[in-house]
């Protein structure tokens, strides 16, 4: 009997087993290219190789190699806040994965849309305390802890497929870092190559209509509402702003600043604990919290009076946690803003009196501190004129600086330009900037540092200099935690003990990685050194002198002891 051999025909060919082979890292690489990833940060090592290698050799993504996982995160969280899209971030397994737990903290906090890929040993030894090189106990419980969403590719036919979902996880409302874990020998498993990826669903929470209808009629009761605008209504700044010119009053937090344009006359900004804030709150008959959580360190703890609220939040867990609430609404904040905005006329019959008071008492309070800021008066001013007229993302680290002037003097020119650490970590400033600066905005990164935190993440600076990352650091340096030592006057007697830390010559260590450094030792002088910083190509450190400069006019030694912190 002869048997006959033959070509099958093409369609044939497509069944899973005839299809070309590549292994998982290439495919990983490949969707996330596909799905619109151009930047990723991480740091390389023996457990995550294979995805790092593919995404070389495919040179579809931009790999920014960090000098530490935790600056790796800060960067990929920067980044997701800064472009509006998904922050990559690509750890190793066990210490690796732990470095970057703070920085995850940070992005939970601050509700970031990153995807952490992390690694696992190989299947044969995980989850089983083999003391396998890198493995260490109960990863899994800690990445769950630090994570929106913990998913795990154990095997390679579904790693594509459990990324995919892990990014959408990540950017779905209420959005936040989500892990993929995956162990090595599953990245060097062949799976048959597939379709180019499609990025997966992002939900949205759809609020209910009836809900909408009962907020509605609530401000057209009213005569003197106010809406308070959080990092959850980023999105929502048209909506916001309609509604505002409407005739309805706003304040922000510190991570909403700019949903309504920072100076806006019926906008409190982010002067939202000022004595002349809370006196607007007193006179006003209704509050719209939109994307906020009314945190402590903007509230006194929340113990400072506020008026009749409703809550418009995508995470209905957060409904009435820190204040009671007359009405909650589950939901997305731009579509809930934008279903008022079908409900309400053009004109509110809201109290015209009212809403001029808003801006003046936003006068009185920027005069305030201005004030209080004494020699560094001209800095913020100067400052903020150059973030908001040219559009520069505008980041900060948790120093006096940023805390008295940083979070709501100096004016940003959108909601997604503006970058702190919102959990009050010193410390990620530099890494954040770099972040920033690959976003992909035009303008130049401005960061406002301290000495103290700047010394966390030191290494990083390297990172800027050898991405060429366009960011012009000012470097606010008082030779120590300034903070701590007001603190300590104020507090404990003035024993100013472990305050006074060793400060490292900052031009030395600009110097030995080619980073353009300047001091400042007289304010004259900053003003043009921050236009040059500006204009030259590359990352600037412009540090400021406080000991040959002087104090602030007033000691900022952080809230009363008791109350919320206020970075």
């Amino acid at each position: 009997m002869t048997v006959s051999l033959r070509t099958p025909p093409k369609a044939e060919l497509t069944a899973p087993a005839l299809l070309p082979k590549e292994p998982v890292g290439d495919a990983i690489a490949r969707a996330l290219a596909d799905i619109g990833v151009t930047v990723a940060f991480g740091v390389i090592s023996i457990h995550n190789m294979p995805i790092l290698d593919a995404i070389a050799r495919h040179g579809r993504i931009r790999f920014v190699p960090a000098r530490g996982e935790a600056g790796a995160m800060n960067m990929a969280d920067a980044y997701a806040r800064v472009s509006r899209t998904l922050g990559v971030v690509i750890t190793s397994t066990g210490t690796a994965a732990g470095n970057a737990a703070g920085s995850q903290v940070e992005a939970l906090t601050a509700g970031s849309p990153v995807l952490h890929i992390t690694t696992q040993v190989d299947r044969e030894f995980m989850d089983r305390d083999r003391a396998a090189i890198h493995d260490v106990p109960h990863q899994p419980d800690m990445l769950r802890a630090i994570s929106k969403t913990y998913l795990r590719a154990s095997e390679p036919m579904a790693a594509i497929d459990t990324l995919l979902a892990a990014a959408a996880e990540a950017l779905s409302a209420p959005s936040g870092p989500v892990t993929f874990e995956i162990p090595i020998d599953v990245q060097r498993a062949l799976i048959p190559a597939r379709a180019a990826a499609t990025p997966a669903a992002v939900a949205r929470r759809v609020p209910d209509s009836a809900q909408l209808d009962v907020l509605a009629r609530l401000i057209l009761d009213a005569k003197r509402p106010m809406l308070w605008l959080g990092g959850g209504a980023r999105g929502a700044a048209d909506a916001a702003t309609e509604l505002v010119n409407r005739g309805i009053g706003a304040v922000t937090s510190t991570n909403g600043r700019a949903v309504v344009p920072e100076g806006h006359p019926r906008s409190l900004g982010a002067f939202n604990m000022t004595r002349d804030a809370q006196g607007i709150y007193a006179r006003a008959d209704l509050m719209i919290v939109a994307g906020s959580r009314l945190r402590g360190n903007e509230t006194q703890n929340n113990r400072m009076a506020l008026p009749p609220l409703a809550q418009i939040d995508a995470d209905p867990a957060q409904a009435g946690r820190n204040y009671p609430v007359n009405l909650f609404v589950d939901g997305d904040a731009r579509l809930a803003l934008e279903g008022l905005l079908q409900r309400l006329p053009q004109a509110l019959d809201t109290d015209p009196k009212f809403l001029a008071e808003i801006g003046a008492a936003r006068g009185k309070s920027e005069a305030v501190l201005r004030a209080s800021l004494g020699p560094y008066a001209e800095l913020a001013d100067l400052m903020s004129r150059r973030v908001s007229n040219g559009a520069h993302p505008w980041v900060r680290d948790v120093t006096i600086s940023n805390s008295t002037f940083g979070n709501r003097y100096v004016r940003i020119a959108a909601p997604h330009l503006g970058v702190h650490a919102l959990g009050g970590g010193i410390g990620q400033g530099i890494a954040m900037a770099i972040g920033a600066a690959h976003a992909g905005v035009p303008a130049k990164t401005i960061a406002l540092l301290g000495d103290g935190g700047a010394q966390l993440m030191i290494g990083e600076l390297a990172t800027a200099v050898e991405t060429r990352a366009e960011i012009v650091f000012v470097l606010m340096n008082d030779n120590g935690y300034g903070v701590i030592r007001n603190i300590q006057d104020a507090q404990y007697g003035s024993r100013q003990v472990y305050s006074d830390i060793l400060t490292p010559d900052f031009s030395l260590v600009c110097r030995s990685i080619g980073l353009a450094h300047e001091r400042i030792a007289d304010m004259n002088h900053f003003a043009a050194a921050f236009d040059r910083a500006l204009a030259a190509p590359g990352p600037h450190v412009i540090e400021i002198d406080m000991i040959r400069i002087g104090p602030f006019a007033q000691s900022f030694a952080g809230p009363p002891a008791g109350a919320a912190g206020s970075a």
